[in-house]
């Protein structure tokens, strides 16, 4: 597949081969939020409400994009955030996104809800990786994958904590997600003309194996949990503040509470001993009327940024987004969909795609914000539109 310019100059290019590949039920699964979705479009919205204020006639022949999240040295600001059912998107899934930031210099962050095994996932990038847990299956089956994390060489955990139970995904529901994941064929008959009609897919599909278990998700004397739709999925997922004292006593990296949007939570996790926090909306997917997680990460900021390491997540599209977040006080941002369009259109050559225009985004804006480095960058670049803020 070409994606060469002009045929792919951006995000949105590699989000249209994203959906001409796949059937309706994966697309929207990857494209789709909660209810009247008002959270992801609030979430691309905000960042038009943050303009740049730049410094002219200032020389930067070269822009430094380095930071250091978590104790690693990365060559971007950047991760590869973690997006479960990735395989069903493509095959290589998981596989292409470890492999990819690894040799961009920067993380990828494996979800709980993947296609491929923790160990093969690690073996991709000689990089750091990140573990991102959910309680699906119970404890036995977390300590289990905590356990092979830790011995794989994942060097941080991730705990999602906006998930008590799946958001009302209302795109799943008319295009047969649950139908798709089942092993009922009556049921998916309803389905078949729009997956017949997207035959690469399909193929890749068959090829793959179809609907698999979850490699990570292993429930001792069950075995690897069926694979399901993500509302059965979440049912048993649900993390308390008291889990995270237990997860302490199995994992001595650092922790990440991935799901924050509030001061208070915030606090509470610096109070339990989190390394990191994530503002985030879950990509809009879960509770919807959340205000976008850029407009409450200025508040949060000022409230814990000096005791815990504050990473960004939310509607990041362009380069310049990820400069913007950045400059309000982020350590580092996730991409979630920004890079997960390219891995649906294309694999590997998809999210290798993905990252050269972020990276060639974000030099281009430091360059014409006579800005030198990504450290560099502070609120001074900025302006804030009347009302942007939620505190």
């Amino acid at each position: 597949m070409n994606l060469a310019s002009p045929r792919v100059v951006n995000v949105s290019d590699l989000r249209r081969l994203a959906r001409r590949r796949l059937p309706d039920a994966v697309f929207d699964y990857l494209d789709g939020a909660a209810d009247d979705e008002i959270t992801l479009k609030d979430s691309e919205r905000a960042f038009r409400e943050v303009l740049f204020k730049p410094r002219f006639a200032v020389a930067t022949p070269a822009c430094e994009l380095g930071v250091t999240a978590l104790g690693h040295k990365l060559e971007l600001p950047f991760l590869l955030g973690p997006i479960g059912y990735s395989r069903l998107m493509h095959p290589r899934g998981e596989l292409a996104a470890s492999k990819a930031a690894g040799r961009n210099g920067t993380a990828y962050i494996l979800s709980t809800m993947s296609g491929h095994g923790i160990e093969d996932v690690k073996a991709q990038s000689p990089g750091p990786t990140f573990y991102q847990l959910y309680l699906a299956g119970g404890r036995g089956a977390a300590e289990g994958a905590i356990a092979r994390a830790k011995a794989a060489g994942y060097t941080a955990l991730f705990v999602t904590i906006d998930t008590p139970v799946a958001g009302n995904r209302e795109r799943d529901v008319r295009n047969g997600m649950k139908e798709l994941m089942g092993t009922n064929p009556l049921k998916k008959l309803k389905y078949l003309p729009n997956i017949l009609s997207h035959p690469s897919w399909l193929a890749s599909f068959i090829v793959d194996g179809m609907t698999r278990p979850f490699p990570n998700i292993v429930v001792p004397g069950s075995g690897p949990l069926a694979a399901v739709d993500v509302a059965a999925a979440l049912e048993s997922a649900q993390v308390s503040w008291t889990d995270l004292r237990w997860i302490r006593q199995l994992w001595d990296g650092p922790i990440v509470m991935k799901g924050v949007m509030t001061v208070e939570d915030a606090r509470r996790a610096v109070d339990e001993g989190a390394q990191g926090i994530v503002v985030s909306t879950h990509a809009g997917r879960q509770l919807d009327g959340v205000a976008a997680s850029l407009r409450v990460l200025p508040g949060i900021l000022e409230a814990v940024g000096d005791k815990t390491e504050v990473l960004f997540d939310g509607g990041i599209r362009r380069g310049a987004d990820v400069v913007k977040a950045m400059a309000l006080g982020a350590k580092a941002v996730l991409l979630g969909r920004g890079y997960a369009y390219g891995m649906a259109a294309a694999g590997d050559a998809g999210v290798e795609r993905a990252i050269e225009i972020f990276r060639a985004d974000i030099i281009r804006t430091l360059k014409l914000l006579g800005c030198p480095s990504i450290a560099e960058l502070n609120s001074s670049y900025l302006a804030l539109r009347p009302g942007f803020r939620v505190d």
